[in-house]
């Protein structure tokens, strides 16, 4: 992480990216450096590996001063002190459960005892569990943590090699596209994690300009879409088009208040989804920090 720079780097969303034609990161006054880390032939920087998701990542070090994961997530990483959870904004992320189109599942109770294949402790964990638990019983919900974050799970679900996958952003759309049947929607919530110590100036600068950019995305998203391509593995490149694809994720810029962090951490905890019970810190004034944006 730069010394001197804030430094930005987009999540499979679009916003940075159109802040970043549009100019309004200048426009406000942020000396940035613009970071791509996500970006190769093969989506190979997304694929981490087994058991390792958003929390893991948390615990490494996240490179940008400002980053994103679901929100149960960077909750709960900021209340072990892996970062700041930014409680001005919130973003809500569309995504959904997909099989194969000739898949013998047709609906949610047809997944009972079925491998969904998801991102432990990622956004895809949870959400598929929240939404799973109207129709099956805890026991009948089969979760796969070995095949790897989203890229990864959408080349595999391409290729026939599991029977169900979690998939938001781009990846969601693509499997639209491709005629896999999307068996229920998992849309769900995700915050804003602040890494290091940067000036909280620039964390409005950073705020105020994705504002604009969600303004031009409910505009025009036909627009922006394009932007997809610059993270999608190149593999789907030729055989989809982002002109087809909605806008994604979703900023909402209001606040990431007390009484949501409190109810999900219960709901996290009920559901022994750390195995450990460490939530970390409950102090919601203590883990949290906003900018006035």
């Amino acid at each position: 992480m730069s010394e001197n720079k804030f430094v930005i780097a987009p999540h499979m969303r679009l916003h940075e990216w159109v802040a970043e034609e549009k100019g309004y990161f200048s426009d406000v006054g942020l000396e940035y450096e613009f970071a791509d880390p996500l970006r190769s032939k093969e989506g190979k920087l997304h694929d981490l590996g087994k058991k390792v998701g958003a929390f893991q990542t948390f615990e490494k070090g996240r490179d940008s001063n400002v980053s994103c994961a679901c929100h149960w997530t960077v909750n709960v990483a900021a209340a072990s002190g892996h970062g700041k959870l930014y409680r001005d904004a919130y973003s809500v992320a569309p995504a959904g459960i997909f099989v194969a189109a000739d898949s013998d599942i047709y609906t949610p109770e047809d997944l009972a005892n079925v491998p969904v294949s998801v991102g432990y402790q990622s956004g895809s964990h949870y959400s598929t569990i929240q939404v799973l638990e109207q129709w099956l019983q805890p026991d009948e919900i089969s979760l796969s943590f070995n095949d790897g974050l989203l890229f990864k799970r959408l080349e595999l679900l391409a290729d026939g090699k599991i029977p169900a996958v979690h998939l938001f952003s781009a990846p969601m759309y693509v499997a639209e596209q491709l005629g896999f049947r999307k068996i229920c929607d998992c849309t769900f919530m995700m915050a804003g994690m602040v890494n290091g110590d940067p000036n909280m100036e620039d964390i409005r600068k950073f705020y105020s300009a994705l504002r604009k950019a969600q303004q031009d995305i409910d505009l025009r998203p036909e627009q922006y879409t394009h932007y997809y391509l610059k993270e999608l593995p190149e593999r789907f490149h030729d055989v989809v088009d982002t002109g087809r694809m909605g806008p994604g994720e979703r900023i909402v810029f209001e606040p990431y208040s007390r009484e949501v962090f409190d109810e999900s951490r219960e709901w996290v905890a009920a559901r022994d989804i750390f195995p450990d019970g460490d939530l970390g810190s409950g102090d919601y004034s203590q883990v949290t920090l906003g900018a006035n944006i």
